[in-house]
């Protein structure tokens, strides 16, 4: 599209640079087990797979890893505006999981209606985070940074948008777990997963239905009798939905469903079980992407100008294949209720109420979890401009 001299000095007005974050403070009281890594989290799947596994009950805990910085940054062009982010907070993962240690969120460029890099995943809606205290979210809500590079259109009425994003699945090996044979099959991914979203604004709020589809594949790598190679088509749908229930009170909801999509909760466990086959036996065993379904339900409240609360319920389901372990993660509740305190933008504290529950497959052993969390947190956001001579390139 082709831009006038006009339009491209109108568009050179001015460049800036934007730092944010926030510390954050929390300070709490595990009532029963959790798995040492996620201390200060309630993370569903993460509880005991049987008794005593986290032994003993009861542990005070003291954490900074929420704490978050970053950097956006914006220049004019005669293409749009040129916008970048960079962003981490301290909340270790992979190798690092359950360090407080450097962990890079967001970090992308967007020009114009594109945006290249890592951020929330097309399939997750930013807008439905709940304003709550714990770090581990609902275990049922889509929510999963990726890199990736999306198209994204803004309407009067809503938007819509598509993206291509990284692949990447997680396996269950289950009863074949210490199965030799298996040790040699390895991930394959081809193609991104496609994404897209499509958002209508309503009456007292919006409603959004996004959607995934995804090609997961492995491959047997040395010789073997039995065919242990294969692939699934994983897909899901997700809808979301943040709605004004009056002056003071907001409802925020979702509800999500596929198979082989659980990479992209917040918390669900594995994306492709191991099935029995063994009538046939070249494949005695094949890779199935399993069902998932889930949703939650939460109410936030302003009591006045400076008082509110959040409180709510989630639940997560997954349809376990027949030979998964007896002990494999089933089915996870999660429930809470704060009362948050606000005087200022820059100040919040609160206190909050936090359930979960883990059932697992087969075995009838379920497990059970309540935190009591105090948090501070202090804001903060220092933006630069400088306006941009009409001679700059």
């Amino acid at each position: 599209m082709a831009v006038s001299h006009a339009e491209a000095q109108e568009q050179k007005q001015e460049k800036g640079l934007e730092v944010y974050g926030f510390i954050m403070i929390d300070i709490g009281y595990n009532f029963h087990q959790l798995d040492p890594v996620w201390f200060d989290a309630m993370v569903v799947t993460k509880l005991p797979q049987y008794k005593n596994q986290f032994a003993p009950d009861g542990n005070m805990f003291f954490s900074v890893r929420q704490s978050k910085l970053g950097f956006n940054s914006l220049t004019q062009t005669p293409l749009g505006k040129l916008r970048g982010k960079f962003e981490f907070d301290l909340y270790g993962s992979g190798p690092e999981v359950g360090q407080t240690t450097f962990h890079l969120t967001n970090v992308y460029v967007e020009l114009g209606r594109f945006m290249l890099g890592q951020a929330e995943s097309t399939f997750t809606d930013p807008d439905i985070a709940l304003n709550i205290l714990d770090a581990g979210e609902p275990s049922s809500r889509p929510f999963l940074r990726t890199i990736q590079v999306r198209y994204t259109h803004i309407r009067e009425q809503g938007r819509w948008a598509i993206g291509l994003e990284q692949p990447g699945a997680t396996s269950d090996q289950g009863i074949y777990a210490n199965r030799i044979e298996l040790q040699n099959v390895r991930a394959e991914f081809k193609a991104p997963d496609l994404t897209a979203e499509y958002r209508r604004k309503i009456k007292n709020g919006y409603i959004e239905l996004a959607g995934v589809l995804r090609w997961i594949r492995w491959e047997n790598t040395v010789y073997s009798p039995i065919d242990l190679s294969g692939d699934e088509i994983g897909w899901g749908f997700n809808i979301s939905s943040t709605q004004r229930l009056g002056s003071k009170t907001f409802f925020k909801g979702l509800l999500v469903y596929g198979n082989g999509i659980q990479s992209y909760l917040n918390d669900a466990s594995f994306d492709i079980g191991i099935e029995n086959n063994l009538d046939n036996p070249s494949t005695p065993i094949v890779g199935v992407a399993l069902p998932v379904v889930g949703g939650f339900a939460f109410l936030e409240q302003k009591w006045n100008k400076t008082w509110s609360s959040t409180m709510g319920y989630s639940r997560v389901r997954i349809y376990n294949s027949d030979a998964q372990a007896a002990h494999a993660f089933k089915r996870g509740h999660y429930a809470l209720f704060n009362v948050l305190y606000q005087p200022f933008f820059q100040f919040l504290a609160g206190a909050e109420l936090q359930w979960g529950q883990r059932n697992n497959f087969s075995d009838g052993f379920s497990s059970s979890a309540v935190k009591v969390q105090l948090s501070l947190r202090y804001s903060f956001s220092h933006a630069f401009y400088e306006k941009v001579p009409e001679w700059a390139p």
